[in-house]
């Protein structure tokens, strides 16, 4: 038995978040859902990827959101299933990734009456997502029709303007739950053309002439000018952001995550070894800054925040379209302006004004490129050391990016990871996008969250640990689902690697048992279980040829490098007194 009401009420609902731009949905089965998971799969202009685990499955639709810059869709039965959704939901908030979230509910009548599957899905992901609905109970009136369209509308505009973000929707469903996909009005109900029912269209803010030249005049008068990029993934900025630095003559500090320390784009004034650098007091006290000009989110350094903190008399303006994203609570200009059209405009200003200021005073900008290569060397050096047959972490960042392919798109895990890519990744004149889940900085969904983005990224590398491997084990199905091809490196101390650089590890007592959390899993299994290949590395050589078999075989491998978290903590600590003796010397 099928339900016409259904039917028209959720095919216009489908086809409208097509004709509004939705080009991919993640479903995870289940009953309730049904209606909506059928009209998808039938929708001809709708790719539908099955994820069995809500938790995995939404984390494979962050990743593919993230790839696509798009929003993308999801949808889950009632109960628990959409608490699944929760963690990836945040993440997706918090790092201003576009998700609509679809969940199916039972009807009013049976809800706090003890019905299965039936929790409280109203507003359940409370200030996490931008836009909450609770949907009517479908029916066929042209009225609700186009409430189904202008819904859908407004749910991917919602979540793709600024800042972006999640939207969720609630379905209540009543049975029978079949649609009729004969019907002939199946997605046209109430649409004439193939346009879509409201059309949006969006400005990209920047500043009027007034603000504007009141910001160009502050950043010309600045002697000690730098600016800051943290993690942003619009390849247009990194370009503009150069150009603007080098008008301005101030060196750029440029997070793994900003996409400036890869491309095409000059490489003179990215500073890329700061986190390493800004750890030597005596380097923090010399470069003080007149002005600190960061575009985005805070970047992952701990060292760049201290700096910051320290020279709190410098002036911190913060470009950022929407939000407020400030740790270190120093703001003292907040622009709302689209970073690439402020950039733009700062550009156009200082061009029209015959404003270069590169030979104006150089020394400030040469002092900062006389330590970063200085920091650059000191950490090749470490990074190519024999350590006694260990294996350093850092060094499976520089082998990493020496043999990663152009065109590439590297994902890489929280904790220790995204700080051994901060430290040892380089300057590279190829073209790799780098990507991570740093708005709630989780290590749940890694493997999922790299899956999503390999379904449209072909090169994909994921880079993380085994404690984050082993949580998120379930995401290998996406790649046996989909055939996906993904090479994924493991670093593997057996725990959590990033606690042994924190006070805690001082504890012997219980340090091991609360922090370090030896698990002692072999993960060639689970390769096997996925049908994955599996290497585990006992050196570089073996890793090496791991890695470019994978790359040609395509697939799912994972290369497992086993690493000691004590050793691992001696050898990075081993580097700032070599960089500390080599940057007096330097200055001497």
């Amino acid at each position: 038995m099928t339900n016409e009401g259904t039917t028209l009420y959720l095919g216009a609902f489908v086809d409208e978040l097509v004709r509004s731009g939705l080009k991919h949905i993640v479903v995870s089965p289940g009953s309730r859902s049904t209606p909506i998971a059928i009209l998808a799969a039938e929708h001809p202009e709708l790719k539908v990827w099955i994820q069995i685990d809500e938790r995995s499955a939404a984390f494979f639709a962050l990743g593919l959101a993230k790839s696509s810059r798009q929003a993308v869709a999801l949808l889950c039965t009632s109960g628990t299933a959409a608490a699944n959704y929760y963690p990836a939901i945040a993440e997706a908030n918090l790092s201003r990734v576009p998700l609509i979230v679809l969940t199916a509910d039972r009807p009013h009548e049976l809800r706090d009456v003890g019905a299965p599957q039936t929790i409280d899905q109203l507003g359940m992901y409370g200030s996490h997502v931008k836009w909450f609905m609770e949907m009517p109970l479908p029916e066929q009136s042209p009225a609700m029709l186009r409430h189904a369209r202008v819904m859908a509308s407004r749910a991917v505009m919602t979540s793709q303007s600024a800042p972006r973000g999640v939207v969720h929707l609630n379905f209540p469903l009543r049975e029978p739950l079949l649609p009729d996909i004969e019907h002939p009005q199946l997605y046209n109900s109430e649409r004439t053309s193939g346009t879509s029912y409201t059309s949006i269209y969006a400005a990209k803010a920047g500043l009027d002439a007034h603000e504007l030249n009141k910001l160009a005049a502050a950043l010309i008068e600045a002697e000690r000018g730098l600016i800051i990029c943290g993690p942003h993934d619009d390849p247009a900025l990194a370009p503009l952001i150069v150009e603007l630095a080098e008008r301005l003559g101030y060196p750029i500090v440029a997070d793994p995550l900003s996409q400036l320390r890869n491309g095409a784009h000059s490489k003179q004034l990215v500073i890329d070894s700061y986190d390493s650098f800004l750890r030597v007091e005596a380097v923090k006290e010399e470069l003080i800054p007149d002005v600190l000009l960061r575009f985005g989110a805070m970047p992952v350094s701990k060292p760049l925040l201290q700096y910051m903190n320290k020279h709190t008399e410098a002036r911190h303006i913060v470009i950022d379209e929407a939000g407020w994203r400030d740790p270190t609570l120093l703001i003292s200009d907040r622009v709302l302006a689209e970073p690439i059209t402020l950039c733009e405009q700062l550009n156009d200003w200082l061009t029209q004004h015959d404003t270069n200021r590169r030979a104006a005073d150089s020394s400030w900008l040469k002092r900062w490129q006389q330590v970063q290569l200085t920091t650059a060397q000191v950490l090749s050096e470490a990074a190519e050391k024999e350590y006694d047959s260990e294996l350093f972490e850092g060094t499976a960042v520089a082998e990493l990016q020496q043999l990663i392919k152009d065109g590439s798109t590297l994902f890489v895990g929280n904790s220790m990871p995204i700080r051994d890519v901060d430290s040892f990744w380089r300057n590279d004149a190829r073209s790799v996008r780098v990507m991570a889940n740093r708005g709630a900085n989780g290590i749940d969904g890694l493997v999922s969250t790299a899956m999503g983005i390999s379904a449209l990224e072909e090169g994909t590398v994921l880079l993380l640990g085994d404690l984050s491997f082993y949580h998120d084990l379930n995401g290998l199905l996406g790649a046996k689902l989909h055939q996906l091809n993904i090479t994924i490196v493991v670093i593997n101390n057996d725990g959590g690697g990033i606690f042994s650089f924190l006070p805690q590890a001082g504890m012997d007592k219980h340090f091991e048992l609360l922090f370090g959390t030896p698990i002692g899993l072999d993960y060639e299994h689970a390769a096997k279980l996925y049908d994955g290949a599996f290497t585990r590395a006992g050196n570089w050589e073996q890793f090496r040829a791991a890695f470019i078999e994978a790359q040609q075989a395509g697939g799912l491998h994972i290369i497992e490098i086993p690493t000691t978290r004590a050793t691992n903590v001696t050898h990075h600590r081993g580097i700032w007194p070599v960089l500390e003796q080599r940057l007096q010397q330097q200055k001497g």
